[in-house]
């Protein structure tokens, strides 16, 4: 009698147990569900503002970089993206859609004008500064147009019409960078790498693997080159995996190889002072 009378405490107390658990749980979803149509309430709201802050800033947006930068961290934070379309809203808003894609062709110009002299690595900085000698902001540090070959000319001038649409929106780093974001359907192999302490646009349809990674890293600690004693002595490779590593940088045109040092030194042209006018002559000679 004992043992069915315990049987029988023991089902009261779960179907007990149960019940309050199925109303902690109609609570909490009762709660989540206020909770998320009071988030919408107010990212829709937070979406309106924003609209009606672009509209009364909208010269603001295009022709300061810095404000354009803060506008563009605030429309990511609610998942409002310019870029997304030339032709939505924000693009007709703003026409920041057109801008960025512009400034992508220009970028592909300075990259393919010098990937000769560079192998398709270049500091992000110096493509910025490129990229402004293009649209018409000239600095005093921007190297010589002896480094420009034909082709450079050519494809320059196929985009005169576009680059010159609007020359008079500053460009920052950070809009370089989102216009790089903007190759990526192409499938060209544009890309930011971070390199040490600096960021490095690389034009190589092949990425690169983190052997060529860790030398490149080197190389930008040791002015611009190393051999394959100070490779195996910083990273203790054997020699196998380093002539590869090596080979295939020589193979991209990401390292050029000095052999009348002894051992011989591989360079990074990328790595390059762009302010030396002397090696971007002597290399669009050669």
């Amino acid at each position: 009698m004992n043992r069915r009378r315990m049987q029988i405490g023991a089902m009261a107390y779960n179907e007990r147990l149960k019940a309050t658990n199925e109303s902690y749980q109609r609570v909490g979803q009762t709660i989540s569900d206020n909770q998320l149509e009071q988030l919408n309430s107010q990212l829709e709201t937070f979406r309106a503002n924003l609209e009606n802050f672009a509209r009364q800033h909208r010269k603001d947006i295009q022709k300061d970089p810095v404000f354009r930068m803060h506008f563009q961290k605030m429309c990511a934070n609610i998942g409002v993206d310019p870029l997304a379309s030339s032709k939505g809203f924000w693009g007709e808003l703003l026409g920041v859609g057109d801008f960025y894609y512009e400034l992508g062709i220009q970028i592909i110009d300075v990259c393919l004008s010098t990937r000769a002299l560079n192998g398709g690595l270049m500091e992000l900085s110096e493509v910025k500064r490129r990229v402004e000698r293009m649209r018409g902001i000239r600095d005093n540090k921007a190297p010589s147009s002896t480094s420009s070959n034909t082709h450079s000319n050519n494809f320059s001038n196929k985009w005169t019409s576009i680059s010159n649409k609007d020359t008079s929106m500053e460009v920052t780093e950070d809009d370089v960078l989102r216009a790089i974001k903007t190759l990526a359907p192409l499938g060209s192999g544009f890309q930011v790498l971070q390199i040490g302490d600096k960021k490095m646009v690389s034009s190589v349809p092949r990425e690169l693997n983190r052997d060529q990674s860790a030398i490149l890293a080197l190389v930008r600690d040791t002015n611009g080159h190393v051999n394959p004693r100070l490779i195996y002595e910083r990273l203790g490779w054997e020699s196998g995996r380093i002539d590869t590593a090596l080979d295939t940088l020589l193979e991209d045109g990401l390292m050029w190889i000095d052999k009348q040092a002894e051992p011989y030194e591989y360079w990074v042209p990328g790595f390059f002072d762009p302010e030396d006018d002397d090696i971007y002559a002597a290399a669009a000679s050669s």
